[in-house]
Formats: C-alpha cells, sequence, structure tokens
C-alpha cells in the first residue's frame, strides 16, 4: 500500500514515525510546503504519550535533549473556581484509603472542617506525587509524568531519527484530482490509495477537498482564539517548574509551559466576548512586560463528522481541537494514531474498518471534550461576562446535542455523585471536582446513607490523622531525592 501524509508538522511526522515504525511493509511518503509556519511556543502533554513513545522505542534522555524537553509531574489550575484558589491535577494513580462507599478520607475531612483548602485533595490522594511537586524532587522510577517540550524541534527530531525509510517531499499542493473513490492525485503527479491529511486547522483533503460536515463544539467549549509568546528565564533553577501552570483570567486562560531553555506561554479566550487588540492588552498585563513578539492564533472548535472518509483519514487539528487546557493537541494524535494502527491489521481495510475507527476517535474526542467544558461549568466565577456566561450557561442542552445522545459526560458523574456518593473513576475528574468544591458526598448523603453524622468526628478523626500522617511521611523520603533542576540538567547533558 502507498500511503501520502499530507502536511509536516507534530502531527504530520508523529504519522510518518509510526506508521514507518509499525507498518514497515508499505511505502510512506510526507509532503509539506517549505512555506508553512509553526507556532512553537512550546508543548504540554500529558502522561499517555509515554505509551506511544514506548511503542516507538524513543530514547527518553534523546528526545529531551533534542527538543529543550522538561519532565512533567502535573497541572496545577489557578483561579478557575474562585480568585485567590488553586488546585493541582497530578499524574499517576491516587493512593486511596476508602471508606464509606468507596469515598476517600479527604471528603471526610472537608466535611468536618469545611476550611480545609481544595489545594489539600491532591496531597491526600496522591501524597508521593504530590511531595515530589511541592519539593521539587524526580525520581524516574518512581514519579508518574509526561513532558514540556518545544513542538517543532519535536517533529524535525522525528523527521530526521525516525522517519529515514519516509520519502519526504518539499513541494506546494496546487491541484488535487478526485472521484467517486477519493483523492486520485496531487499535482498530478502524487498518487497513494491512502492519504492523510495532516495539514492542520485548513484540512486540506477532508475538510475543503471532500466537504465532509465540520460539528462545531463552541456551544460547550467558549474560547476560539490564543495570543502566544515566548519568555527567556530570569532565574531557570527556581522558574522550571515541575508542571503546566492554567491561570483563569478576564476572559478565558493563561498557559505557562516551562522549557529548558525557555517558557511558552499564551493566553486562550473567547472571541465572543473580548477582541483581539484587547486581550493582548490584558495578556500584557498579566505578564506584566509587552517586549515581546505575541502571535495570535484563531482555532476551530469541533470535529469532523467522519474523520476517515474514502481513501482518506484526518489526524491532528485537521481532525479536530477541542483546545488546549488538559493538554490535549498531541494527546488526540496519538490516540488516533494507535486507533489507526489497530484497524490497519487485516489484509484489506474495509468500510466496518472506517466506520470502527470513526466511532472510537470520535468517542475519545466527545469525552475529552466534556471533560474539558467541566472545568468551566463548575467555575463559581462572575466578577466578568464571560465568567458569567460559564456560570449561567444550559449545559444540559448544549451536552445533550453531542451524538450519541445517551448519558455522558457530566451526567455520568453527576449520577454517581448522587446515588454512589463517589465519581465514576477516581482519575482525574475527582481533581477537577475537588477543585471547584463539587463534592460527591456531604451531609445529606451521610445522612441518607445511615451514618449518625454527629458520629462522625470520632469515626473518621484517625482517617484524618492518616493523612497528615502520610503527607509527612512521603515529604521526609522524597527529600533525599535529587533537585528537579539537576535531573532536567542530567537528561540535557
Amino acid at each position: 500500500m502507498k500511503i501520502l501524509i499530507v502536511g509536516g508538522g507534530s502531527a504530520g511526522w508523529m504519522t510518518a514515525a509510526t506508521l514507518e515504525s509499525q507498518l514497515p511493509q508499505h511505502k510512506i511518503s510526507l509532503i509539506e510546503s517549505k512555506n508553512i509556519s509553526t507556532v512553537g511556543v512550546g508543548e504540554s502533554t500529558l502522561g499517555q504519550i509515554t505509551d506511544w513513545m514506548r511503542i516507538l522505542k524513543i530514547d527518553v534522555k534523546d528526545f529531551i535533549k533534542h527538543t529543550e524537553g522538561s519532565y512533567k509531574l502535573s497541572i496545577k489550575f489557578t483561579d478557575f473556581y474562585k480568585k485567590g484558589e488553586s488546585f493541582h491535577y497530578p499524574f499517576g494513580e491516587p493512593e486511596l484509603n476508602n471508606n464509606l462507599r468507596g469515598n476517600n478520607d479527604w471528603w471526610y475531612k472537608k466535611i468536618l472542617y469545611p476550611k480545609t483548602p481544595t489545594s489539600n485533595y491532591a496531597e491526600c490522594t496522591d501524597p508521593m506525587q504530590m511531595a515530589y511537586i511541592n519539593l521539587k524532587k524526580f525520581n524516574s522510577e518512581k514519579c508518574a509524568y509526561a513532558y514540556h517540550f518545544d513542538a517543532t524541534k519535536f517533529g524535525l527530531w522525528l523527521r530526521d531519527k525516525y522517519c529515514k525509510k519516509v520519502k519526504h517531499i518539499v513541494d506546494d499542493i496546487k491541484t488535487i484530482e478526485q472521484d467517486e473513490n477519493g483523492i486520485v492525485s496531487l499535482n498530478k503527479k502524487y498518487k497513494a490509495d491512502l492519504y492523510i491529511d495532516c495539514t492542520g486547522f485548513k484540512s486540506l483533503l477532508l475538510d475543503k477537498t471532500l466537504k465532509e460536515p465540520f460539528e462545531s463544539y463552541s456551544d460547550i467549549l467558549p474560547n476560539d482564539s490564543a495570543s502566544t509568546t515566548k519568555i527567556p528565564y530570569k532565574n531557570k533553577r527556581k522558574e522550571l517548574n515541575p508542571y503546566t501552570n492554567c491561570t483563569a483570567i478576564e476572559n478565558g486562560w493563561v498557559w505557562n509551559i516551562p522549557l529548558w531553555s525557555r517558557i511558552g506561554t499564551g493566553y486562550v479566550y473567547s472571541s465572543k466576548f473580548v477582541d483581539d487588540q484587547t486581550a493582548l492588552k490584558q495578556f500584557k498585563k498579566y505578564l506584566k512586560r509587552d517586549d515581546l513578539k505575541f502571535k495570535n492564533i484563531k482555532m476551530r472548535v469541533g470535529i469532523h463528522k467522519r474523520l476517515w472518509v474514502k481513501n482518506v483519514v484526518a489526524i491532528g487539528l485537521a481532525a479536530g481541537f477541542i483546545e488546549p487546557l488538559e493538554s490535549n493537541g498531541l494527546f488526540t494524535v496519538h490516540e488516533f494514531l494507535i486507533k489507526l494502527l489497530r484497524n490497519m491489521q487485516r489484509d484489506k481495510i474495509s468500510q466496518w474498518d472506517k466506520e470502527n475507527y470513526n466511532y472510537q476517535c470520535k468517542l475519545i474526542f466527545r469525552e475529552f471534550a466534556e471533560f474539558v467544558a467541566a472545568h468551566y461549568a463548575l467555575s463559581n466565577r462572575d466578577d466578568t461576562p464571560y465568567w458569567r456566561y460559564c456560570l449561567n450557561k444550559n449545559w444540559e442542552e448544549s451536552l445533550l446535542t453531542l451524538k450519541p445522545k445517551i448519558m455522558h459526560g457530566f451526567f455520568q458523574y453527576a449520577r454517581a455523585r448522587d446515588t454512589d456518593y463517589q465519581f465514576r473513576s477516581d482519575g482525574g475528574f475527582s481533581y477537577i471536582a475537588a477543585g471547584m468544591h463539587w463534592a460527591p458526598v456531604d451531609k445529606i448523603s451521610l445522612i441518607k446513607s445511615g451514618l449518625k453524622y454527629y458520629e462522625l468526628e470520632n469515626v473518621f478523626q484517625q482517617a484524618i490523622n492518616n493523612i497528615n500522617n502520610r503527607k509527612e511521611h512521603c515529604e521526609k523520603l522524597v527529600s533525599k531525592e535529587i533537585n528537579f533542576f539537576d535531573a532536567v540538567e542530567n537528561a540535557h547533558n
């Protein structure tokens, strides 16, 4: 089979490297224009990227060294619930001491002592990971982590090291021929059995040529624009944090991604509430500087109705995009690629393979989109029209417009919360819910369950003591580990 990847960048070269690694029997080519600019402000990833890297047998130290990379242990959210509050979403499996119907100790501590800060939740559920974060220590064998890196350098590194058998074509696409079976040729000379669209928001093949309808998610994801820049370090040892920082401001939020040589930052906002010039002024005010070069990006939020149509598959932004919150950009790339591989294992690709791929990818996308939307839906901020919109929005109506029309997203969590006094999982959503003061268990739930509320203080006092003891124990162990900065520096030497 001849496979032609259209477009380079992170998505294109990730696709090329993946296919070369896992489908060596196919002839793979990649065509890209020399005139395409890249954002290149820094990429933040989730832990699942390590699974993809394992498939390609990527040397982590070599990857970090060539991409300005650093380790990422968590995502920190600041001012999302209300100003002055922050919380972490640490990577890894929570260490839960479960009591009453699966709830962990922290929820009961919160009931007994309402002034317990939400930032304390992560330190209860994953005290070891949070000890590494708070003390800025690192151990690759004991920490759960993803990466911060330069996306542009990442693509070039993949091209040079993992795509040696991929035919690289540099050319502008001027003409596209198609028939009832899909794409016939590009520029009347580049022909393939399967075309993979990695042309970004342009979506040259799937959208512009095949006219596949685009399903907007703007009703649950309000942001459609971003202003980005690069910041040099003043004190790298102090500023190189082991997490991505997301801070909510007037009309959206600002990311801070610490790479080895610099910091990538951007303001994600909604054009419905602020124009580009005003947003730039807000961003400069937040950064407390205006001596930097800024770039404006327009985002198309949503996904195409089908991602594999005839002989075209879209990967990356060409398929769809949620928004940068929760670092989902490359997440959908490597997860869609894994789904693609699993649907290309047989001798011939059937229509069922295509339909199965479309369903599986859209399910991943939809669930992630709703997870991101929860950050806005659960906020209690009302200090600007933007945040009042999120506070008063009819989320039920919005979510039910997404297909398939089943109980999913918020409703799954809400149902589990109201009936079982816990969430559907103890994963990321629990951290977001705790940070947003949305507890699965409360006084009413405890009374309903048959537990005498007045006995709580005695019943759970030991559990509360255990929380503090676990935190102190973990911090004592972690204090002996290598400093985070030194660990990253070692990876670059």
